[in-house]
């Protein structure tokens, strides 16, 4: 009845460390039987989905996410035999509860219906396997907890897209129900704009190019994703990638997001030979490219040490606002730890370039 889609982890799993947003929504399709009775839509999958309320259901058909044979319809259509019901939910059901915590958050944007911030690395986004208290969540149940969506302590309330704990960079979250299941459609038809600059290991031939290849888990290690470039596992990915500057061993990228699969990025780039630099997870936390003295050993334990985590910035988001129907877009400055090895880089590329 139900699956999940952008490869959004069950309760359970270990999240492991994502490069990326990762689309926080469900999308059940049902198909009524031959022996249905005429019933409104709300009241047919208030009976077949477990633990959701008329309310959220009705919120979900008024943004335009509940589709009967293909066509959206209101909370008051009447399903009949052979009806294909197809419904996307923001969010997952209520597992567990979390605790409001007066967290500091860098806020660039809010009003009555969406908050965008510019979430800091190390932060981690939502309550899971091993992170339950510090993070993104508990600072939004305590800054919000004014408004109705937050009030339930459920896990996930407002978000429709997932930072990595060690990415820095701009995310959206709703307020209300309305602006939770506009966004989340957003996200599902990938109509929105998402930009990362990243700093990888190695030199690309082009200037801007593609990489494709289905990303599932690695048959390995299952907290790890690899690229399966014959489709036989995963799910379809897309990342267009484009050189802002090269500093002979390493290279400044920014990277636009079709797809939004777990560890896309990270995954893409070291699929392609270009692991992001310093991510200890996909092997980036090695001396890949240069030379072998012992000063330029150095000298790259010194870039590790000013950036202490993978070099992956969420620099831009544009989306549609879900009120005003106007397009906003955000964008945010490197932070200070990348700049600085960027720096160093360029440092480093010039004197050798003189030299």
């Amino acid at each position: 009845m139900s699956h999940w889609d952008e490869d959004e982890l069950p309760e359970g799993l270990p999240e492991g460390d994502d490069g990326e947003q990762e689309e926080l929504f469900e999308h059940h399709r049902i198909v009524a039987d031959k022996g249905q009775e005429l019933l409104r839509v709300d009241k047919f999958l208030q009976n077949r989905l477990e633990k959701t309320s008329r309310s959220r259901i009705q919120n979900t058909a008024d943004a335009g996410n509940i589709h009967v044979n293909g066509k959206p319809v209101k909370s008051n259509y009447r399903v009949k035999p052979g009806d294909v019901v197809a419904v996307v939910f923001a969010h997952p059901p209520r597992v567990l509860e979390v605790l409001p915590e007066n967290i500091p958050l860098n806020i660039v944007y809010e009003d009555d219906d969406v908050v965008v911030i510019n979430k800091a690395a190390g932060m981690v986004v939502h309550p899971g396997y091993g992170n339950y208290t510090g993070t993104l969540v508990n600072a939004l149940l305590y800054h919000f907890q004014h408004l109705p969506l937050f009030q339930d302590k459920q896990p996930r309330p407002g978000l429709v897209h997932r930072l990595d704990k060690n990415t820095s960079g701009i995310m959206v979250m709703a307020k209300n129900e309305f602006a939770h299941a506009h966004l989340a459609r957003q996200f599902f038809e990938r109509t929105t704009d998402r930009k990362y600059v990243a700093l990888v290991w190695g030199d690309f031939q082009d200037d801007a190019g593609t990489i494709t290849g289905h990303i599932g888990r690695d048959i390995r290690d299952r907290k790890l994703f690899a690229v399966f470039p014959d489709g036989s596992q995963g799910k379809h990915a897309i990342t267009h990638y484009t050189v802002l500057r090269r500093f002979t061993y390493v290279t400044l990228v920014e990277c636009k997001l079709e797809t939004g699969r777990t560890h896309q990025i990270r995954v893409h780039l070291k699929y392609t030979g270009h692991p992001l630099f310093n991510d200890d997870t996909y092997g980036g936390d090695q001396i890949l490219k240069g030379t072998t003295s012992a000063s330029y050993r150095a000298f790259i334990q010194n870039c590790f040490t000013v950036l202490p985590r993978h070099a992956l910035h969420a620099k831009s988001l544009g989306f549609t606002h879900p009120v005003s129907g106007k397009r906003l877009f955000f964008e945010s400055e490197l932070p200070a730890d990348m700049q600085a090895a960027i720096e160093k880089w360029q440092t480093y590329a010039t004197h050798r370039i003189q030299g």
